[in-house]
């Protein structure tokens, strides 16, 4: 059922980035990744994937929403999910709850790093409407 669709994911943390490659290709899903918001802003040029998995905070404390903004800028239809440990890291808390937080944060949904895998499998399905 998934098979043929892509998900782009794009995290600093390699070990992170490889593990969550992994557990989505186990899915069912093509992967394509990167390292960094540069490297994601570079591969979009010319690719389009189905869904987005961005890290948070990069070269930037705000790397995913900028990528996430970039992306529904270009491809308005892609959904898009932040994974981010940022919560953890820095007792900033937000959510994609309110209708101001949705209009800034060009994402559909918000996950803290740790998510369990069958979480994960929803939601991204749910997104992809499988």
């Amino acid at each position: 059922m998934e098979e043929g669709k892509t998900i782009f994911l794009v995290d600093d943390d390699t070990d992170y980035l490889f593990q969550l490659q992994h557990t989505i290709k186990k899915f069912g899903f093509d992967v394509i990744t990167a390292e960094s918001q540069k490297e994601a802003e570079k591969k979009l040029e010319n690719f389009k994937p189905d869904l987005a998995i961005y890290d948070l905070m990069m070269e930037n404390d705000d790397s995913g929403f900028i990528l996430s903004y970039k992306t529904k800028s270009k491809y308005p239809d892609v959904p898009i999910i932040i994974a981010t440990a940022v919560a953890s890291e820095t007792g900033i808390s937000f959510d994609l709850q309110s209708e101001s937080e949705r209009k800034w944060i060009k994402a559909d949904l918000y996950l803290e790093k740790g998510i369990r895998s069958d979480q994960l499998h929803r939601e991204i399905n749910k997104l992809l409407k499988i």
